[in-house]
């Protein structure tokens, strides 16, 4: 809990540490906050703001920066960002806008995440729309004993082959069995509903069909999932000229390694597409962001009101959030009028 005069010092040290990436000392805090203190009175506030870990004193500076926690606090109580109007978006935005053609649903993935990346100056990030998980026909074939080929085909055509590795023996017979009654009674049903109805129905099924069916649906959702390419990242290198990072090789491999492997993405921008509206994760404060010096302000997009997906922007802890919540919602909107289009 803070009083008003800690509030006040606090936001001021935070806007211009983000605005001249300098450590802030008290001579500058009595002159930018508009507060009649000493700075005598203005030390004893640091102090007790250090304290409580909202500010941090770098070795090299009697000034005071942010920390994660003074971010957060930042954030969450002294934060305005106003949505920009959509119908009357900056330059930039409105230049991008003509080439987000809802006929091409890849191209406007990949124009939204240079689109971040421009308007933001560091990394933009998307997910690419999901699928549902339906299938139009199903096939097994006899491979060996106990290896059988599953061929799962969507409706628009994609086919996908996995091999199972069975418990039993079964006969070409059995899968053309299984086959038959897969394709009668759950075509055009996604992977979830089928895997549902197998629960409730699973016993009045024979043996061999219901094992089959049970390891057909494991493979329809790793099938699924691999067939889609799932995140697209643009401007990593702008993170190369961020004085934050750049003086630090540690860190710019820690994060490279993170656009490389992109798990932890995916993990953090599945988390935020369960969220309405714009969230922000600040490094340190949670396993979701793994890196003390990373932000990341990201949205959920629709199509036709159904979230399908995630975008946002990476970057330092130091960045304008104000600014970043604004590009990204505006994003996030734009990308959802184009991919739903007809």
């Amino acid at each position: 809990m803070l009083d008003d005069r800690a509030k006040t010092l606090l936001k001021t040290l935070v806007e211009r540490y983000i605005a001249d990436g300098q450590p802030v000392g008290s001579r500058t805090l009595s002159k930018a906050s508009g507060l009649e203190l000493s700075p005598a009175t203005i030390r004893n506030v640091m102090a007790d703001l250090e304290e409580l870990g909202l500010i941090a004193s770098p070795h090299t500076s009697a000034g005071r920066v942010p920390t994660a926690r003074g971010y957060r606090l930042f954030v969450d109580t002294m934060l305005t960002a106003r949505p920009l109007d959509l119908s009357q978006p900056p330059p930039e935005v409105a230049s991008v806008r003509d080439q987000l053609q809802p006929d091409q649903p890849q191209r406007v993935i990949a124009n939204a995440a240079h689109l971040l990346s421009n308007l933001s100056q560091f990394v933009g990030v998307i997910t690419a729309p999901r699928k549902p998980s339906v299938f139009h026909h199903i096939e097994f074939l006899r491979l060996s004993d106990r290896r059988v080929l599953v061929i799962l085909v969507s409706p628009d055509g994609d086919v996908q082959n996995r091999v199972l590795f069975t418990e039993h023996n079964y006969t070409q017979a059995q899968l053309v069995e299984a086959t038959n009654y897969i394709n009668t009674h759950f075509t055009g049903l996604s992977i979830e509903e089928v895997r549902n109805r197998l629960k409730r129905e699973v016993d009045d099924l024979r043996g061999e069909i219901a094992s089959l069916m049970q390891a057909a649906v494991q493979a329809g959702t790793e099938a699924m999932a691999s067939s889609q390419e799932q995140v697209v990242i643009s401007g990593e290198r702008n993170l190369l000229t961020v004085q934050d990072f750049s003086s630090d090789l540690d860190s710019l491999r820690k994060l490279f390694d993170l656009f490389e492997q992109k798990t932890q993405l995916m993990r953090l921008l599945d988390v935020s597409s369960r969220a309405e509206g714009v969230r922000i994760y600040i490094g340190g404060e949670s396993q979701v962001v793994p890196y003390e010096e990373l932000s990341v302000v990201s949205a959920p997009y629709e199509v036709d009101g159904q979230v399908v997906g995630t975008l946002g922007v990476i970057g330092p802890t130091r960045m304008a959030y104000d600014r970043m919540i604004q590009i990204v919602d505006i994003t996030s909107r734009l990308v959802s009028n184009a991919l739903s289009q007809k």
